[in-house]
């Protein structure tokens, strides 16, 4: 029997890296930059990346923050300033040492001799240290807490092995820093921010995502307590989507951030950062994308309905006619709380190369619209979340009626396909071999998520470690809400009352 015929090749069963590339390029969102790490983000995907920023800073605004803007290049003494943070960071950073270039007397440039900085600037790899010292400038009195601050951004941290949107030198991202009174708001802080990041995965990506703490080996560096949502890709790896730390008053110390108390005595601020970035995109193209392209929630597709007029060229007039007035009427429909937003394919492909082109790109509703639909007021309605071969016929004004309900259930059917595919792929275990008989049976398949007993001494322990390393395998969190029940540690055999989810990762 043969195959049925895919867009997107290799398939995600046979080369699933291959096929997130191809994703990539027949939705065009985004292609490799000649500057060797980074990535050029194009108007497809851009357009999904200002929406999901939009969407995030309504929700920061909404819990009281404020954005400002930081500079690009910190002093290196900064870094410096605290020691764990610098040697979690130092192997990534990129550094700036002159200020001027002249001529080489062979036609080229160098840098200036003469122009060498008097201290090297790092190119920001995260701001907890920039942001730190102006907080420590801003702060005085206990009147001045809570200080709540978000920067939209890009980072640089020099990544060997880059793939687009997942891990590039230089990225996109928000980062969050505020500074409190006590720990115990810092600590809320912490969690709101997590919540906050879980609740617009689930509701604008239909991504399903687990909230837990990391273990001290996978910290922040700096941080006294790192959280994160992690989830689940269709080649059953996990990716982080978000991080949010406790950063007590670690950087306080170092930056000198501290305020006079109600007791008018002077006590150290405890402060918190917390950060998503355009890791995102590739998490929700790993999620819900299939073997014939792209598929967007309708949340944050930058055109959620797109009509495509297929028609004689004695015809194709009327029926562009007939597509704006629909377009119109559409518009003033909503959906997450904005206008619908609707595309008119004008190109002059033919009937077939437009269909598939809307289907790669993910447009969540496709609308088919001849001579035949016009004459009928009947349209011929496919969903992106079913086969793409797979059309409905809907009269109009039906279709007017219910263009915000259908995009409501396409986000519920992404959901739930993904968070079930996550849990048919996630198994309780309690012992190394049924780990390894697990990871190991799955080497080049879909494998998944282990729930286990674990132990904090076993990121330490040199056999677990080396023993993970072939794996391919990492402690990605302790999932919030399942500890506090004794087991043995399925690495160690010690006892513990710690879950870890234990799996592959990007």
């Amino acid at each position: 029997m043969s195959q049925e015929r895919t867009v997107i090749t290799p398939t995600r069963q046979a080369n699933f890296p291959e096929w997130y590339q191809e994703v990539i390029r027949h939705a065009d969102l985004a292609e490799h930059s000649v500057v060797r790490g980074c990535m050029v983000i194009k108007p497809w995907g851009y357009a999904i990346w200002e929406l999901i920023q939009q969407d995030l800073d309504r929700r920061f605004k909404e819990t009281g923050h404020q954005n400002a803007y930081f500079p690009l290049l910190i002093p290196m003494s900064f870094l410096e300033k605290e020691a764990q943070h610098v040697e979690g960071f130092a192997k990534e950073c990129a550094v700036v040492t002159h200020y001027r270039l002249e001529g080489n007397g062979e036609g080229g440039l160098r840098p200036a001799p003469g122009a060498q900085l008097t201290e090297p600037m790092i190119i920001r790899p995260t701001s907890e240290t920039i942001i730190g010292h102006s907080f420590a400038k801003w702060l005085t009195s206990y009147n001045d807490l809570p200080i709540l601050i978000n920067q939209w951004a890009n980072v640089m941290r020099w990544e060997m092995r880059t793939r687009l949107f997942l891990r590039t030198s230089e990225f996109l991202w928000q980062e969050g820093h505020t500074a409190h009174a006590t720990d115990r708001e810092a600590v809320e802080e912490t969690m709101r921010m997590l919540d906050v990041y879980e609740q617009f995965a689930r509701d604008r990506l239909a991504m399903p995502v687990i909230k837990g703490e990391k273990t001290p080996g996978e910290r922040f560096p700096g941080a006294v307590d790192t959280y994160c949502i992690e989830a689940m890709m269709q080649d059953g790896k996990a990716l982080q989507a978000g991080t949010s730390h406790f950063l007590g008053q670690n950087f306080s110390r170092a930056y000198d951030i501290g305020f006079t108390g109600s007791n008018q005595q002077r006590q150290l601020a405890w402060t918190t950062s917390w950060g998503v970035s355009t890791r995102l995109i590739g998490g929700m193209i790993m999620t819900h994308s299939d073997d014939d392209g792209l598929v967007l929630p309708p949340a944050i597709a930058p055109a959620q309905i797109v009509l495509l007029p297929v028609a004689k060229a004695t015809e194709m007039e009327q029926v562009l006619n007939y597509c704006q007035d629909l377009s119109r009427e559409l518009s003033a429909k909503h959906y997450a709380g904005q206008a619908l937003r609707v595309h008119i394919d004008r190109s002059n492909l033919r009937g077939g190369d437009k269909f598939w082109k809307a289907v790669g790109k993910g447009y969540p509703l496709r609308v088919e619209i001849g001579g035949r639909e016009m004459a009928g007021d009947t349209l011929t309605i496919s969903r992106r979340d079913q086969s793409a071969r797979e059309r409905t016929s809907m009269p109009r004004q039906e279709f007017l009626q219910k263009a915000p309900f259908l995009l409501q259930d396409i986000h519920d059917s992404l959901l739930a396909r993904a968070t079930r595919f996550r849990d048919d792929h996630s198994v309780v275990l309690e012992s190394k071999e049924e780990m390894e008989r697990f990871f190991d049976r799955n080497e080049a398949k879909v494998a998944g998520f282990v729930r286990a007993p674990f132990h904090l001494d076993a990121e330490t322990d040199p056999a677990v470690i080396e023993r993970m390393k072939e794996l391919k395998l990492s402690v990605r969190c302790l999932p919030l809400g399942e500890q506090g029940r004794p087991g043995r540690c399925l690495l160690t055999g010690k006892e513990t009352r710690n879950v870890a989810i234990i799996a592959r990762s990007y």
